[in-house]
């Protein structure tokens, strides 16, 4: 109920009207059963309007963080992510990798269409990274087809460091499935579960058009803090020894 409220009355209609877009693949989406929307990632709006222009309901894994705020900020908070669709899990402890999983596999196994982000972060420059292995593992033990889908002009909505929204004309690509049946019983084979991974990789980078980096994008993001925190300590860009993808010297 609160998510067709949030859809088709209280936020839907403002998306569409100062954020239009333009759907490619829409047949690609089964009418029913599980499956995982594997997606680029370049902007926070990513998970917002993915579901507005499906049919079907889309969940989304997020961050605990989202639904454990306090008072009414924190109230408000959980409502509106519980509205667009999101369940929360914890991604800080010892565990989160494998609660994750678990969560992914139950909902797939009650029919839903289930949103992952393979890079596990959004990207820090617009371009794509590498991906985890965990959504082949989900679709191996789920036994679901991957279904590849990228938002182009998200990263224009919501810029990297704004607050403010911008209107801008946005695209959805939906890719044909990807059928891995021929790796079933193969949960848990990393040789397998990475090439599953890099072959949704690929697939998305043929969709968005976007640079494929072959490193994650939380090790890019913490190099990234690493020399800002170098060039406020007054030591400079030019002391930073090792750059994304080279070795420590």
């Amino acid at each position: 109920m609160l998510y067709a409220l949030m859809k088709y009355v209280l936020l839907g209609p403002l998306l569409r009207l100062f954020f239009p877009c333009t759907v490619i693949g829409a047949e690609y989406i089964p009418e029913s059963g599980g499956a995982i929307l594997a997606g680029n990632h370049v902007s926070v709006a990513d998970s917002f309007f993915a579901p507005l222009h499906m049919k079907r309901r889309v969940t989304f894994l997020a961050k605990s963080e989202y639904f454990t705020g306090k008072g009414l900020k924190g109230r408000l908070k959980k409502w509106f992510f519980t509205g667009v669709g999101q369940v929360p899990i914890d991604r800080g402890g010892a565990s989160a990798a494998h609660d994750a999983l678990a969560t992914g596999v139950r909902l797939l196994g009650q029919g839903k269409l289930l949103g992952i982000y393979p890079e596990g972060t959004r990207s820090p420059d617009g371009r794509l990274y590498k991906g985890k292995t965990g959504v082949a593992r989900m679709a191996l033990q789920a036994g679901v087809p991957v279904i590849p889908m990228v938002m182009i002009g998200t990263d224009k909505v919501n810029p990297i460091g704004s607050k403010m929204w911008r209107p801008h004309r946005i695209t959805l690509v939906i890719g044909r499935p990807l059928d891995f049946s021929r790796y079933e019983g193969m949960a848990g084979d990393r040789f397998v579960e990475r090439s599953m991974t890099d072959e949704i990789m690929y697939r998305l980078m043929e969709l968005s058009g976007q640079e494929y980096v072959d490193i994650y994008a939380t090790k890019r993001k913490a190099d990234l803090a690493a020399a800002r925190d170098d060039a406020e300590s007054g030591r400079g860009p030019g002391t930073v020894t090792r750059l994304p993808g080279s070795r420590a010297g």
